[in-house]
């Protein structure tokens, strides 16, 4: 790839960022919070600011939901359709242990991405009426050491 479409892409993916979070930004300044002021939760992410809300955090939650598929299956089908000519580039080595080696290679990084988008989905993939706070923080603090 060329310098050109290496910005092009990074500029993307920042443009992209910008207007995910000013969106989320722009619907949760809407939201009216109640008295309480302490997010039981080791990670401050907006999902425990929804438990502190007094008005309706249905909108936040769907932005929530479209923004994670977006970010989450995006980048995902990307890696699956590389890795999908990585292998084609694999199956053709002629050698065993050539193949055995870069197998072994690619192993590792699909474990280590599915770890990563697997705790992703995990947090941010469920609705609220199925998750609960404490789930929330063994799944944050699994991403936040693990990842």
């Amino acid at each position: 790839m060329s310098f050109q479409i290496y910005c092009s892409l990074i500029s993307g993916v920042y443009i992209f960022a910008v207007f995910c979070a000013s969106v989320n930004l722009g619907f949760m300044l809407r939201i009216q919070f109640c008295k309480l002021d302490v997010i039981n939760h080791y990670f401050c992410d907006v999902l425990p600011l929804f438990q502190l809300a007094c008005s309706n955090t249905y909108i936040n939650e769907m932005l929530i939901l479209f923004f994670g598929i977006l970010n989450i299956f995006v980048p995902l089908l990307t890696v699956i359709i590389s890795y999908i000519f990585i292998i084609a580039s694999i199956l053709r080595i002629r050698t065993t242990e050539g193949r055995s080696k870069a197998f072994s290679t690619c192993s590792s990084h699909i474990l280590a991405v599915a770890v990563f988008f697997g705790s992703l989905a995990f947090m941010y993939l469920q609705p609220s009426s199925v998750s609960s706070m404490d789930q929330g923080k063994v799944s944050s603090v699994f991403y936040t050491t693990v990842v």
